[in-house]
Parts: C-alpha cells; structure tokens; sequence
C-alpha cells in the first residue's frame, strides 16, 4: 500500500514503525461495497452452516456439554430464577454450583425463546432460537472479517478474508444451530473489535466501538482477558507512536472500555459478590485492573498526547506498571492458571482428558496427525506478520494485528482452546499474502511455480485444510468418510432423552451418574446430579469418582453422605471404562460386571446392557 495515505506523526519526528505503511489501500468510495458482498457472504455462511447440521442431526442443541448447560440455565432463568443469581441449585452437593457464565449471553437467547413462544410450543421456539442466535453470529463475524479486510488491503483482500471465515466457521462448530455456549460471541468480539482497529481513517467511533466489544468480551468470559489485553497494549502503543493525531480515537476506545466494563460489572455482578475476586468470569478483579488501566491510557492521551514520543512510551511504562501492582495487590492468584488449584485428582481424571485444555507437547503426543489444524495456520501468520514487517510491506497492519496473534497462539501453547482466537485472527496476514501471491501469480499466468505457490498460500491458510489432511494420513480415506457420514448407532445413546425417560418418571432426588451424563440429565429430568464438567463443583465431582473407585462395600457410605436417591451407570461411558480400569474390584467395576450390591434396586431401562438404572435403598 502507498505511503502516501499513512497517518501523520509529529512534526521533526521520523516516520518509521506504525506510521511507515497504514493500511491506506481503502478509499471514500470503497466501503459501498461492503453491504451487498457482506449480506452475500452472510447468507453463504448461514446456508454453509445450516445445511449440514440439518440433515445429520437428531437434536437442536449442539454436540457441547456447554450448549446443553446454557440451555438449561436460560430456563431456569426463564421460570423465575433471579437476574443475579447464577447458581446452579440441581447441580453438585446440596446448596448447588454457583456458575461463572454471564447473563449477558443468556438474555439473547431467552428473550428469542419467549418470542417465538407466542407461536408454538416452548421446545419448538428453543429450537428455533438456538438456530437463529448462532447463526445470527455467523453472519456478524463473516462481515466484521470482511469489513477488516477491505480496509487493510480493499476488494481482493475482503473477499479473500469472507472465505477463509466462512472455512474457520465450518470447521470449527462454534456457530452451527444449538450453538448456546458463549464462545461464538467472544469469538465475534474479537472479530468487531479487529475491524474497528484496522479503520484507516482512526475515527474515534471506530474505536469506542471497539472498546465496548474489548469490554464485553471480559463480561462474557475470561477467556478473552489476554486478547482484550493485548488489544488494550496495542491501543496504547499505537497512540505513544502517533501521539495527538490519534489521541481523540484513542480516548474514545478508552472511555468506551470502561465506561461498558463498569456497566457490565453492576448490571451482572450481584452486591453481595462485589468484593469477591474470581479469576474465571467478571468480578472485582477484572472489573479493577481494566477500569485502571483504561482511565490511565485515557490520562495519557489527554496529558501527554502533545509531548514528545519518548516521554508518551514513559506515560504507558507507567501505566503498565501500575496495573500490574494492582493485580499484585487486588487479584494475585489471577495471574496465574484458574485451575491451578483444581483438585489432583480431578486433574488427572478429568481436566487432563478435555481436549481444550491439553498444553502443546501433550495434544502433539496424544494426537500428532490432528495438530495441524491448531497450531500450523497460527504460525506461518506470525512468520509471515515478521517477514512484512521486516520487509516493510503494510508494516502497520501487520503490527497491530501481530500482538493480538502472538498472544491468542501463546494461550494455544497452554491450551488448545486458544487456537479458536488464533486461527481466527490468522485470516488477515493469510488474506493479505495470498493476495499478494495471487497478483504475482497473474503477472506470469504461463509461470508455474508461481501458480502454485499460489495455491499453496490458499490451501495452508485454512485449519480445516490441516485437519482433514491429518485425518487422512491417519486413519486413511475410511476415516475422511468416517467424519462426513459417521455410522448409526446399533444402542441407545445413554444421554438421549428416550434413554433417560425411566429416570425421569421417578420422584425428584439426587442422581450419581458420570459428568459427561449430568448436563442431560439436568436437561431431561427433574433431579439434581452431583456430577457435570464444570471446575466450580469440584465437590459433586470428586464424590462421584470417589464413588466409582470405592469398594461396593464402601461405596454406600459416599453415596449416604450425599443423600444420592438414584445411580446412573453407563458401561460404554468413557470415565467409567477408566475408572473401572483404575479400579477392578471398585463399585464401578462390580456394576459392570453384573454384580449389583444388595443396596440397589435396579430401574427398567430400554438397553439394560448398556444404560443401567437404580434406586438407592433406605437404611
């Protein structure tokens, strides 16, 4: 892109780094073009999304325990349950599992539930409003993209960055129908956010927009306090670069930043919680640390916007400085992992076995052949951030959006989960190089290896692309097939509804069953379980295993102490096997060996081979 167009700097000061090469390629007349080629993409993606899932799926929420989760907390929210109050009561030991989600993402949701209501019946409007609220997301985070695109590098480029969304979109599941879990909006933050930063022309309600997406991205989950703080840094260097030309847009993103954390942290945080410091949603640490470090980035702006660069980087050294005494003094244990002080036990048996939460080495030893699709895209878009960078080629686009990427891939060194923010944030150096290439490409159509080093920037820049290549040199064509039309089930699914309708015919009480079972039994039944993946209920799910490992003789003695009415055994349920590995003489073992203890009466079930169903008997 053209020099010409980049944003002033401060007279006598030399223009290099961010001011060398703005993305500058976007006119006047571009953004027209925006709407028809946006509300194109968005409908493909919706097609792209919808389809598939219509014509596999046997349920209209999605295949994540947290899509069934949410749902069942939007109707309690939807029967009476309090705006504040976030505790699960059917969940863990008795006093129930106080939740870190956010009604934020429940209040969508529900008020689309309620609509649709009027219409038909309430399971028929939840299908409804879990079909439209992700794919609703979809269509934003396509347009967000392509607006990003356009602006850093005009129609080719926009276009481009709409595929590769659509792709990331497809592959990672986030936004099919039954999306509920909260990911596809944070997801969606940050892709607004991205756009709203990379406006050429700096307008100060670009970046106030991009403040408020910064901020509810914290309110939703903490998931995204590394990406909203590397965005906050990314703010604050670009304005200690450029000084007064920037500091009204700067300001604006500031003001906006904690102008919406402060709402979000009142509306959503009950009184009694004000003071309490958790580290895996929003509360008085976060809410601290963001309200500081905002006003003090708008401090600078207004004190120091007209000074001289090198004392503007002193003010952010202080700034940085002091937010990071204030997370020393208000929330230490946040700067650590949430889960470092999960329970050993817990960490082996559970935490370990989450795919999300696996570090780098351990999913490269697990599943070499599927590392591809998390880690590769991430890494050839930070090399190729450094090289343009190097190379000078639309330096500033590439420095704003490298923080922002290195951040979200060191988070995906520590847990896979990072790698949704990576790849997703990928799509922009990869967007731009294969433009790039494309051009180069077309200047010798008869030059083959330009051709194909075309298409092969194309083909790497997607994670589907890795992923179905580590399929295939896995498990073979069989496997790709396997994935696209996997086999029936000749037994019943030990979570469906008409498995767990037996247990649902029973008087309320409190079920024992394994995690991966409880969100669908809170969702079919009307019992409380003691167990469901879920870190806040450490409690319910250390009694559960503990159970299961116990001699048969010693397993009542648990299940007394928990008051549990019913017990839920599955045979092919994954914990099970491992605990029934772990523990051949344990009372999971005994059950699955037929050996029922004399205090249990077993339920009717459709698949008493595989679901089995008891009664606890009273002393």
């Amino acid at each position: 892109m053209s020099n010409n167009d980049a944003p002033r700097v401060d007279a006598g000061e030399p223009q290099a780094g961010f001011a060398q090469s703005s993305p500058a390629s976007t006119t006047a007349a571009d953004p027209p073009s925006l709407f028809p080629a946006a509300l194109y993409y968005a409908v493909a993606a919706i097609l792209l999304l919808a389809i598939p899932f219509y014509l596999s799926a046997t349920d209209y929420v999605g295949f994540d325990n947290d899509d069934t989760m949410r749902l069942v907390e939007i109707r309690d929210y939807l029967n009476g349950q309090g705006w504040f109050d976030l505790t699960q009561y059917r969940l863990g030991l008795e006093g129930g599992t106080l939740m870190h989600w956010s009604r934020l993402v429940d209040l969508p949701m529900a008020l689309l539930i309620r609509f649709f209501s009027l219409f038909g019946p309430r399971e028929t409007a939840e299908a409804i409003a879990l079909a439209v609220w992700p794919l609703t997301l979809a269509a934003l985070l396509v347009g967000f993209t392509a607006l990003a695109g356009l602006r850093i590098g005009g129609r080719t480029v926009m276009h481009l960055s709409a595929c590769f969304a659509m792709v990331y979109l497809f592959g990672m599941g986030r936004f099919s129908p039954g999306s509920a879990d909260h990911h596809n909006v944070q997801l969606t933050l940050a892709a607004l956010l991205v756009a709203m930063l990379l406006d050429p022309q700096r307008r100060p309600a670009s970046f106030a927009i991009a403040g408020v997406a910064g901020a509810l991205g914290i309110a939703i989950g903490a998931e995204t306090a590394p990406f909203v703080a590397a965005a906050c840094l990314t703010f604050g260097f670009f304005w200690a670069w450029h000084g007064a030309l920037v500091s009204r847009a700067v300001s604006a993103f500031s003001l906006a930043f904690v102008t919406t954390i402060t709402a979000a942290f009142f509306l959503t945080v009950p009184p009694s919680l004000y003071r309490m410091v958790t580290c895996d949603n929003l509360s008085l640490g976060f809410y601290a640390l963001g309200s500081i470090g905002g006003l003090m980035l708008f401090l600078n702006c207004l004190l120091l916007g007209r000074s001289p660069r090198l004392l503007r980087f002193a003010g952010l050294a202080v700034t940085g400085l002091i937010v990071l005494l204030a997370a020393k003094i208000i929330a230490p244990e946040c700067l650590g992992n949430p889960l470092a002080t999960l329970d050993p036990m817990l960490r082996d048996l559970w935490l370990s076995k989450v795919v999300e939460a696996r570090p780098v080495l351990e999913q490269i030893r697990l599943k070499p052949y599927g590392a591809g699709g998390f880690y590769a895209v991430g890494l050839i878009a930070l090399l190729v951030c450094l090289v343009r960078i190097y190379r000078n080629e639309k330096r500033e686009v590439h420095l704003l959006i490298l923080p922002l990427l290195a951040i979200s891939y060191a988070v995906t060194m520590v847990q896979v989960r990072g790698a949704m923010f990576a790849n997703l944030l990928s799509i922009l150096p990869m967007a731009m190089l294969v433009a790039d290439l494309r051009a180069f490409s077309r200047e010798k159509p008869q030059a083959t290896g330009r051709s194909l080093l075309y298409l092969g920037s194309l083909l790497v820049s997607m994670p589907l692309v890795w992923s179905l290549a580590g399929l295939i040199l896995s498990q073979g064509t069989k496997g790709l097939a396997a994935q696209v039309s996997p086999p029936a089930s000749k037994s019943l699914d030990c979570s469906s509804k008409q498995a767990l309708q037996p247990l649902a015919d029973l008087p309320p009480g409190v079920v024992l069953a394994p995690s991966d079972l409880g969100v669908n039994i809170l969702r079919y039944t009307p019992h409380r379980i003691l167990s469901a993946p879920y870190h806040r209920n450490q409690g319910g799910m250390l009694t559960e295993l503990n159970t299961g490992l116990a001699l048969p003789e010693e397993a009542i003695a648990f299940l007394r102490g928990a008051k549990v009415n019913y017990v839920v055994f599955c045979r092919d349920e994954l914990q099970t096997v491992d605990l029934v590995a772990m523990k051949p003489d344990g009372f999971y073992a005994a059950l699955s060996e037929g050996r029922v203890p004399a205090y249990l009466k077993p339920v009717g079930t459709l698949d008493p081979d595989r679901l089995q169903i008891f009664t606890v008997q009273p002393e």
